[in-house]
């Protein structure tokens, strides 16, 4: 599923939530992530947790250490790698291989947030799945028309449960909260023969919310620049 896109956002300081999130959509299919806020350094504070474990685990056998990371990093990538890694170049590739991991993950600040403040931060972000444009933000309120005009999907955090609002060639999408709300739910854009589908669920059981609903798109390919 080379266009499928894994969508989650509120772990709120939650950071064995926030790798479950991952976890859960790279197992669905997902190789790229957007992270609509809640707390914009939740992907930074978990990657220092995985350093530091790293560094705390290198007291037992390098075979142990890094069977463990194989494991963790078989659902977040594809690469071809060894059957067992033995050597200190496999260690060196294994952790780079997992703090690449951060630029696979697209995210915007909350307001309020240090982030949201900082002008060197977006607080919008762009991708694309297919051929289709998807504006990335947490509070949809900070959405304007220009986001409107360059956008066919325009994915959004805050809300409490996944859903899918298709104004006209537009569709507004939320994940839902994968902490604080009624429960803790994820989900999953791609593109199946060529149509556009969402796909929702509750982490804690897996149960499916919203399955591969269509989204009505105008396909927006090109983006206007001030």
């Amino acid at each position: 599923m080379a266009n499928a896109i894994g969508i989650f956002g509120d772990t709120a300081g939650d950071l064995e939530l926030f790798e479950a999130s991952l976890r859960f959509l790279a197992d669905r299919g997902a190789r790229r992530f957007l992270f609509v806020g809640g707390r914009y350094e939740d992907l930074d504070d978990w990657l220092k947790a995985k350093r530091d474990e790293m560094r705390a685990q290198a007291d037992y056998s390098n075979g142990d250490f890094l069977v463990d990371v194989q494991r963790f990093l078989i659902g977040l990538d594809q690469l071809d790698r060894p059957a067992a890694f033995g050597t200190a170049w496999e260690l060196a590739r294994a952790t780079e291989e997992l703090m690449r991991t951060k630029d696979r993950v697209l995210r915007t600040p909350e307001k309020g947030s240090l982030q949201y403040q900082d002008p060197a931060v977006p607080r919008k972000a762009v991708d694309i799945v297919g051929d289709v444009i998807c504006c990335v933000v947490y509070d949809k309120n900070d959405l304007d028309k220009e986001d409107m005009l360059n956008a066919a999907v325009l994915v959004h955090g805050k809300e409490p449960e996944p859903k899918v609002v298709q104004i006209g060639p537009r569709a507004f999408i939320t994940p839902g909260r994968a902490k604080g709300g009624p429960r803790s739910t994820v989900g999953l854009l791609e593109q199946l023969d060529k149509q556009l589908v969402f796909s929702a669920w509750s982490l804690a059981d897996g149960k499916v919310l919203i399955d591969k609903q269509p989204i009505v798109t105008g396909a927006k390919t090109k983006v206007s620049v001030k």
